[in-house]
């Protein structure tokens, strides 16, 4: 998984592939002269942890091609990560009538994609840290950036159910927010179909 890199790193790697390309391997003593040991050890540790570089053999290296890793910065993210999570969620809002509709109703594209999802207020420090250490812009009830980032929903109790390995809001909670909606219409009509009109 491909994900963002500090700027000291980025120089480094902007480097090594003028140098080398994709396949040409080159060795960590090429940062001997320029940084200290320790510093030279942290870039690659990150180049290699955020998929930017990759082990061609013991000790040597080889840069992932640019297309491939600006590709992965605006890969979706969330739904795999999420699992990782300890602390109770559940998508919320577009969010969740994404999911119950089975994706009819898609709010996402490369260049927006937003994610709401209702969290504990108590457990907003962790999901917060959660989202940071995998580098995804995340805000709290509302924010915005390119591609792929989280709304956190902060409650006092969430209740969720279980679709396709996901946590998310009750189909009759669903339901209601498309059904407050509009430009919602077609994913609420599919909905009452797949589930029926009782569900509503």
């Amino acid at each position: 998984m491909i994900s963002e890199i500090p700027q000291y790193c980025l120089r480094a790697y902007a480097m090594f592939f003028l140098k080398h390309g994709s396949r040409e391997p080159f060795k960590q003593s090429e940062l001997d002269w320029i940084v200290s040991q320790s510093m030279k050890k942290k870039i690659f540790a990150v180049l290699l942890k955020t998929g930017w570089i990759t082990k061609a053999s013991w000790g040597t290296y080889n840069c992932v091609e640019p297309e491939r890793v600006f590709k992965g910065l605006l890969e979706f993210k969330v739904p795999e990560v999420i699992k990782e999570a300890k602390k109770p969620y559940a998508f919320t809002n577009l969010s969740a009538i994404e999911i119950w509709s089975d994706y009819s109703y898609v709010q996402r594209g490369i260049e927006k994609s937003p994610y709401f999802i209702k969290v504990l207020k108590k457990d907003l420090k962790y999901w917060k840290e959660f989202f940071n250490k995998r580098n995804i812009p995340n805000y709290v009830r509302e924010g915005s950036t390119v591609g792929e980032y989280v709304i956190l929903m902060p409650v006092n109790d969430v209740e969720s159910v279980d679709k396709d390995g996901l946590k998310v809001d009750k189909l009759k909670e669903t339901l209601k927010t498309a059904k407050e909606n509009e430009m919602y219409s077609y994913a609420y009509n599919y909905m009452r179909e797949k589930y029926g009109a009782a569900s509503a």
